[in-house]
């Protein structure tokens, strides 16, 4: 949005999901109105800036993030941004739809209603309580879990990503839910920036498989995608890419190279299932299957809250806030709850059948129909590298990869047994540094995947 919009939007006046209030609101006023727009159904709260000074706008943003720790539980919410409406100066604080809990400020509950922030009688307050009882585990500190566990380099540098340099990681870690107060890991910290988040969570893990006919079988090419959330998404994005049928097609009498399934919807959908499953159920991982007519996605837990599959795409409810924040700050997420939307737009873009929404007994499926057989023709062995100067040892890897969907150091090191070790580390680097190659695990267990 740019300036014009929010003039717009300030010109519809408040209501239901627009508060105006000055920068200089206390901090228990403010939290009473996000913890009351979070009760409904979000919204934005404009602070109004008496002019540009940069400590006042700083001033702003710090009692906003003040006043959203308050409520009871700790609201979780994008960062304030300083934006520009008629002429004057705000702070625009952003309050998701569809948020997990029931948010208490000084002990009382509100709900936004009209222009006003009103408090709830017990029936009202008994209501939202059981519509939103689905409460997630990552907010929940890990036994056993300590600081150690976390991967800080990756927690500086998701830090310095957002334009709020005066937090420090630990701080920006606790205010987004991935730490307690005491300092020890949540769940939600774990498998963001985990070492191994794994050692607490088996499960948390995505099982890719690709078969070659519409159903499984004994003739299977697997991978397993461990390690932190951004790491999965990585991954399994990278195993879709480099298994899914690539064609062509003819547009402006130039030929151009077309994927089975658009990947922005694939990775929506990959995203979807690992922002919103259910962490508490052990033994089942996230399960992405490739066919020859389909992709099917699934993500343990049922739809959470009020969300049913026939009401999906109008609702809003995040069962993972604190995973889906960061998600969105990382830029896995374009839009704060409107993946399945954003699906639904890409795969009609392309002429594409419409998703398929499932709830199973213990789980949610989602199945994409790509466009299979009629893609123009199969890209030919080479196609997809011909612009790139590589060298038979780089050629040979990647046919290696095509048919094997990973390489390590040794399986090159078979194949061009005359070449050193050395040699073999440098080729294999430098498809990473072309961006053909990902590099997955480290020493011993690394090992190399298509980038796309």
């Amino acid at each position: 949005m740019n300036a014009d919009d929010y003039s717009a939007l300030l010109a519809t006046g408040q209501g239901e999901r627009l508060a105006v209030l000055p920068a200089a609101t206390a901090t228990s006023r403010l939290a009473q109105t996000l913890a009351a727009l979070a009760n409904a159904s979000g919204g934005l709260v404009f602070l109004s800036l008496k002019g540009t000074d940069p400590e006042e706008r700083e001033a702003a943003t710090d009692r906003a993030i003040a006043a959203a720790l308050s409520c009871d539980p700790p609201l979780i919410l994008p960062l304030p941004q300083p934006v520009e409406a008629d002429g004057r100066a705000f702070v625009l604080v952003s309050v998701p739809p569809g948020l997990p809990y029931v948010y208490a400020c000084d002990g009382s509950y509100f709900r936004r209603e009209g222009t006003a922030n009103v408090p709830l009688g017990p029936r009202a307050l008994r209501e939202l309580f059981l519509a939103r009882s689905d409460r997630g585990l990552e907010a929940e500190p890990v036994p056993d879990a300590g600081p150690h566990d976390l991967d800080w380099e990756a927690v500086r540098a998701y830090a310095a990503s957002l334009p709020h340099p005066g937090t420090s990681p630990e701080e920006l870690l606790r205010q987004r839910g991935g730490l307690t107060v005491d300092g020890r890991p949540t769940y939600g910290g774990l498998l963001l920036f985990g070492r191994e988040p794994q050692r607490f969570l088996p499960s948390a893990e995505i099982l890719l498989a690709r078969y070659p006919g519409t159903s499984m079988g004994d003739v299977f090419l697997k991978e397993v995608a461990r390690g932190p959330l951004p790491q999965q998404i990585r991954q399994a994005e990278a195993f879709l890419a480099a298994n899914m049928r690539w064609g062509a097609r003819i547009d402006a009498l130039e030929r151009a190279e077309q994927p089975e399934y658009p990947l922005p919807a694939v990775r929506e959908c990959i995203v979807n299932a690992v922002a919103h499953r259910d962490y508490r159920i052990r033994g089942e991982e996230i399960r992405v299957l490739l066919f020859a007519d389909r992709l099917e996605v699934y993500s343990p837990g049922r739809l959470p809250g009020h969300v049913t599959v026939q009401n999906l795409v109008h609702e809003r409810y995040a069962r993972n806030q604190v995973l889906v924040q960061v998600l969105a700050d990382m830029g896995f997420v374009e839009r704060l709850g409107y993946g399945i939307d954003r699906i639904l737009t890409l795969m009609q873009a392309e002429g594409l059948p419409e998703p398929a929404f499932e709830e199973t007994a213990n789980g949610f499926r989602v199945t994409l129909r790509g466009h299979g057989e009629r893609l123009i023709e199969a890209r030919p062995d080479g196609f997809r590298w011909a612009s790139l100067a590589l060298n038979p040892r780089q050629r040979q890897a990647l046919a290696f990869v095509a048919q094997h969907g990973r390489i390590t150091n040794h399986d090159l090191q078979q194949l061009c047994p005359e070449v050193s070790a050395e040699t073999i580390r440098r080729d294999l680097a430098d498809l990473v540094q072309q961006d053909v190659l990902i590099r997955v695990g480290d020493k011993r267990a690394t090992f190399y995947i298509l980038k796309r």
